[in-house]
């Protein structure tokens, strides 16, 4: 078994480097056609079928993963914030190549595979063991509704991204605006990204932990001192907590009552670090630049035709959204109903699912029934997305709930 979960690991590595070269090599088609003096659009066509292959063999490479990883765990691997992250990864390729393969725009792929190899270096943040499920996730129920809703939020990925591409292509930054600051503000979310990843591996690289003793309410209610170990600097820590490595950072505040279980003032703490990673990060490329984030990036998207690029967004968009539905919304009440006895409860995760839903299909009515299209049907596939992470990164990290599994 021990050689088996080796080998897929190095599928899921072998599929995170090919991913990054269909990453170049799209780069290099949308870059290389203004320097080829014989047949540009050739030039463009060429490289960006040549990514799309690498990145559909390593689209294969990650299925292997995840067959050899059901395989030995017994179970599809979707149970915790690794399996399910490197997941999302897979889903958002996947409905990138599909998206690819209709239009044959060498850029979408320079935009969205970046954002799946985040994803998936997202998810080595977290344990990546082999655990069995616990009784509450052992069900069949599991694999249909996390695959169906994660598929979903693959194809609301490509949506965020044309959405981006849109105003990227349509926005003027050359003057202030509302519409340039919720640029940057897009801007700062994906870097806020970026530095969690990135300060994770580098605490983790110099082997940083510090230990605290708290006091800590179990979902039953019950009480009782627990050991806490923390693997960042604790800016804030658990509620009522003591410090026991001495010569680590002591905690400048604790946590709020509110944020119960084990490990729910830690990931609070990981969040505070990310903030503060992201702001300085982006602080020091406006400084370096002198100028918006989101105007060098406007200039390779100025030839793209932005009707085209809204058309993209909404088809991703329209795609994803029957299916997050029967994820995230239908299948998930028919689980809840035979583990807990009800469709629907007020847990944090079954909210956010909620408003999500709710998010896109607003998205979906007013384009439809008010000819939302354009600059505003962008904003609000950028939005929605921006939602969606806010579900699956805060909501999982921080605010505790029956769907804590993480």
């Amino acid at each position: 078994m021990t050689d088996l979960v080796s080998f897929s690991s190095t599928m899921l590595l072998i599929a995170f480097i090919l991913y990054c070269v269909a990453t170049i090599l799209f780069f290099i088609a949308i870059t290389g056609r203004r320097f080829s003096n014989r047949n540009p659009q050739e030039h463009a066509e060429k490289f960006g079928w040549i990514a799309y292959i690498t990145a559909a063999v390593g689209v294969v490479c990650q299925a292997v993963f995840i067959g050899v990883r059901t395989y030995v765990g017994g179970h599809f691997p979707i149970s915790n914030m690794f399996e399910f992250m490197q997941f999302l990864g897979f889903a958002t390729t996947l409905a990138f190549l599909g998206i690819y393969a209709i239009y044959r725009i060498p850029l979408i792929g320079a935009f969205v595979m970046p954002f799946g190899i985040l994803v998936i270096a997202y998810a080595s943040v977290f344990p990546r063991e082999i655990t069995p499920l616990i009784p509450a996730l052992q069900s069949y129920w599991l694999q249909i509704h996390v695959t169906t809703a994660a598929l979903g939020e693959g194809a609301f990925a490509v949506g965020f991204a044309g959405g981006l591409m849109y105003l990227l292509r349509t926005v003027n930054q050359n003057e202030s605006s509302r519409s340039t600051k919720w640029l940057e503000f897009v801007m700062w979310v994906i870097l806020t990204l970026v530095a969690f990843i990135g300060m994770t591996f580098y605490f983790q690289g110099t082997g940083y932990q510090s230990v605290f003793k708290a006091p800590v309410q179990a979902m039953g209610g019950q009480v009782a001192e627990t050991e806490v170990k923390y693997d960042m600097p604790a800016i804030v820590g658990p509620k009522g907590g003591q410090l026991t490595t001495t010569d680590k950072m002591k905690p400048l505040f604790e946590a709020p009552g509110f944020m119960r279980g084990k490990e729910a003032a830690r990931k609070f703490n990981t969040m505070i670090w990310s903030v503060i990673g992201g702001t300085v990060l982006y602080v020091a490329l406006r400084l370096a630049t002198r100028r918006r984030l989101a105007a060098p990036l406007g200039k390779w998207v100025r030839e793209l035709d932005s009707d085209l690029v809204d058309e993209i967004s909404y088809r991703a968009v329209a795609i994803g959204f029957p299916v997050f539905t029967l994820g995230a919304l239908i299948f998930a009440m028919i689980w809840a109903h035979e583990a807990w006895g009800r469709f629907w409860g007020w847990d944090p995760k079954e909210v956010w699912a909620l408003v999500t839903w709710l998010f896109y299909s607003a998205y979906l009515h007013l384009r439809l029934s008010r000819g939302w299209q354009g600059e505003k049907s962008a904003w609000m596939a950028v939005l929605g997305f921006i939602v969606v992470m806010f579900n699956l990164i805060f909501v999982n990290l921080v605010i505790s709930g029956l769907h804590s599994y993480a």
